[in-house]
């Protein structure tokens, strides 16, 4: 053995480098600890962990979020290669569980193994969402109203579904506050009530984008928080007179609204299969809604005049076919009604 080899001072074995050898540094380093205790705070009502002081909606499961805290807890030295951690979990009761930790890998080229435990807790608590619709807190209310008559059904439902898409996109994009808290249909269109401005501005714009007409909106001083003044805003909502779909008598012949304008309406002319511009007040009067229209059968096509049998009285009523669309008897149509008369839609 020559005189410059190397001896670990520790064990007196041959040393590839100065001062400990492999086997002793490995075994004088502290390369693997676990914190005791970990905890995981969820909110009881919708399931949001809050992490910090952060409160977000994960939709992971309690194995896959356990894993998770364990894996923050176990401190592995740096130096350790090809670490392999296995973790055991061990539900000792709903709100705490054990988890068993074993940990193999090279450290300074020995291979090393060790284990350790860690609590977790699972604690809950109501989250910011939560205490401000259990506290009844709002920011807006979106009023949908329309010009001179009750929205319709149709009106109402779309208006509720494009209220139910924002509250998602909103919820999915990270803006936890942005919530519908209530929405109540009553005996003027629907009232819905919101968590942030900004859903109630998206909810407004989105309505009138889709259904026609116009909002405004309407702020209130409720108080003060930090210096900043709080405000409630109406988003008043008002939809147009006439409706898509609509069917309208207009110098005595039928048409159906196809889009509702800032100074009109563009309208489908049964009479000249044409598109029409008309003015609101040229609208001699409202027939119904093609979405209403009901269901009747042709009894004969006679050159200018169609026979419909009348599906609630079974009579045969005679009608005037539309420009380019004559059905043949015993074909199926949808009707609308005009007094005694019966118009054809399209």
């Amino acid at each position: 053995m020559a005189i410059t080899d190397r001896f670990c001072p520790k064990c007196g074995q041959p040393s590839e480098r100065e001062g400990l050898c492999s086997r002793c540094r490995a075994e004088s380093v502290q390369w693997l600890s676990c914190d005791g205790r970990v905890q995981s705070v969820h909110c009881p009502a919708c399931d949001a962990r809050k992490v910090g002081s952060v409160w977000t909606d994960t939709g992971r499961d309690r194995e896959s979020i356990a894993y998770d805290l364990v894996r923050s807890a176990v401190h592995i030295h740096p130096d350790v290669k090809q670490a392999d951690v296995r973790i055991r979990i061990i539900d000792l009761t709903h709100n705490r569980s054990r988890a068993e930790v074993s940990v193999t890998g090279r450290l300074y080229g020995q291979r090393v193994e060790g284990s350790c435990e860690t609590e977790i807790a699972w604690l809950k608590e109501q989250c910011d969402r939560c205490s401000r619709i259990s506290g009844s807190y709002y920011e807006g209310v979106v009023q949908v109203r329309a010009e001179g008559r009750h929205p319709s059904p149709f009106e109402i439902q779309t208006a509720a579904a494009f209220a139910d898409e924002a509250e998602s996109a909103l919820q999915t994009g990270g803006e936890r506050l942005s919530f519908i808290s209530d929405m109540t249909e009553t005996r003027d269109g629907l009232d819905i009530v919101v968590g942030s401005q900004h859903i109630g501005l998206l909810i407004a714009q989105k309505v009138t984008a889709e259904l026609g007409g116009r909002y405004t909106t309407h702020p209130k001083l409720v108080g003060e928080k930090n210096g900043k003044q709080l405000y409630r805003i109406t988003y008043s909502v008002r939809l147009p007179r006439f409706q898509k779909r609509d069917v309208i008598r207009w110098k005595g012949r039928y048409a159906e609204v196809v889009q509702v304008e800032p100074h009109g309406l563009r309208v489908f002319d049964f009479a000249e299969n044409a598109i029409r511009s008309v003015r609101e007040d040229e609208v001699e009067k409202l027939v119904g809604n093609a979405r209403q229209a009901e269901d009747a059968m042709v009894a004969y096509s006679d050159r200018d005049m169609i026979g419909i049998i009348d599906p609630v009285t079974s009579k045969t009523v005679e009608s005037k076919a539309n420009a380019d669309y004559r059905p043949q008897a015993g074909q199926h149509v949808r009707i609308l009604r005009d007094g005694d008369f019966i118009v054809i839609l399209r």
